[in-house]
């Protein structure tokens, strides 16, 4: 298992930019698909990125699409999410999560969480 940490949540208008980071501890990071969620108030979890292993291949949900890029550094074990375009409905907790088996889009399909970082859209 990796232990994960996100980073750069914070507070930004509608149309701003952020750049989320998840550190990975383990010597095995670079053997595992990576992927995002996010957690709105008052909502479910739900699917935003997919990373493989390699970077190669990668997968987004259509409301992120061509607004978000995942991407990842296996040298120093961590994948970001680079947001831009952001919207009020861009709002609420992010998460990185390591693939374990499974369809990319479900949380099942995950083993280790990090503990998320806020990111909040206002106008």
């Amino acid at each position: 298992q990796v232990q994960l940490v996100e980073s750069g949540g914070g507070l930004v208008q509608d149309g701003g930019s952020l750049r989320l980071s998840c550190a990975a501890s383990g010597r095995t990071f670079s053997s595992h698909h990576m992927g995002w969620f996010r957690q709105a108030p008052g909502k479910e979890r739900e699917f935003v990125a997919f990373i493989n292993w390699s970077g190669e291949a990668t997968s987004y949900a259509d409301s992120v699409k061509g607004r978000f890029t995942i991407s990842r550094d296996n040298a120093k074990n961590t994948v970001s999410l680079q947001m831009n375009s952001l919207k009020i409905e861009d709002t609420g907790i992010y998460y990185c999560a390591s693939h374990r088996s499974g369809a990319v889009y479900y949380q099942a399909s995950y083993g280790s969480w990090g503990q998320g970082t806020q990111v909040t859209v206002s106008t």
